[in-house]
């Protein structure tokens, strides 16, 4: 076989699991990563926020009760979860959105879009979480 054949041809990496802690995703990758992850967290939390839901609107003794279950630290810590899950998969999806109309698909447009979705979800999340735990 020639030279420029060998050259040409694509390369074959077998990738095994150690090689895949190791490999660093670009930031437009780990965004979309998030993206797929918070859409999940949102989907499985939605038994707990229906049942919040619910303890809100049935009484007033159900309304105590959820004001009770809001004062559980953990349950705070999770709804500051679901509160960044919220906003990431919003300023994520919004950014899928101008890249499905071809806007900034160039690679460093992209990756500065993918570094914008920080700086505006996480900022929002820290104001959810000052509000959420009565700092705000």
């Amino acid at each position: 076989m020639s030279k420029t054949l060998q050259e040409k041809r694509p390369e074959f990496k077998n990738i095994h699991v150690t090689q895949i802690i190791s490999y660093r995703l670009p930031a437009g990758g780990f965004a979309s990563f998030l993206h797929r992850f918070s859409g999940a967290f949102m989907f499985l939390a939605l038994p707990f926020l229906l049942w919040l839901f619910d303890l809100s609107l049935t009484s007033e003794l159900s309304y105590a009760r959820l004001a009770e279950v809001f004062s559980n630290g953990f349950v705070k810590l999770v709804l500051l979860g679901l509160s960044w899950a919220l906003l990431h998969h919003l300023v994520t999806g919004i950014r899928h959105l101008l890249l499905d109309l071809h806007i900034g698909i160039e690679k460093e447009a992209a990756a500065r879009s993918a570094l914008w979705v920080y700086l505006i979800s996480l900022p929002l999340t820290l104001l959810a979480g000052l509000k959420l735990f009565g700092v705000l």
